[in-house]
């Protein structure tokens, strides 16, 4: 915890007045600060210029921020613990992301299953779908048979 700053009795004491790092008061309207009624002066002024203000667009998703974005939304619906995204591909409307779960834990360890699900995310990263597509055992290979 940073210690406590003492006041000095000395300086003028103004209970909301600002300061700079120095400890000097700062002048409230000072050349370089601007207030909130101008900014929405030139926020207004700018907008009937142009007519309409337009809308803000995301920039489209890389296949990283969409393989975050799948491992996300399965976690969150699954409620299960995840192991990683196995697979990115970018389709038409956005990317098919494959993530790998943990269904049910055993022991030893090589005897969990697992099972991968499947997501759709459109370009401004929102979830279209999503479906399990296979479950398997930790310990067999991708298509069943032993490592």
């Amino acid at each position: 915890m940073p210690p406590r700053r003492r006041v000095r009795y000395d300086e003028d004491t103004a209970p909301y007045g600002r300061r700079a790092s120095s400890g000097m008061p700062v002048e409230e309207d000072g050349p370089y600060d601007e207030s909130e009624e101008d900014e929405d002066e030139r926020r207004d002024e700018r907008r009937d210029e142009r007519g309409a203000e337009p809308r803000r667009r995301r920039a489209a998703l890389n296949a990283v921020s969409a393989g975050r974005l799948g491992l996300r939304y399965i976690a969150d619906l699954t409620s299960k613990d995840t192991e990683g995204v196995t697979s990115v591909e970018p389709v038409e409307n956005g990317w098919l992301v494959d993530v790998e779960v943990v269904e049910d834990r055993r022991i030893p360890s090589t005897s969990d299953m697992l099972s991968v699900y499947e997501c759709m995310v459109d370009d401004e990263g929102n979830l279209m779908s999503y479906r399990r597509t296979r479950t398997y055992r930790r310990g067999a290979g991708a298509y069943g048979g032993g490592l």
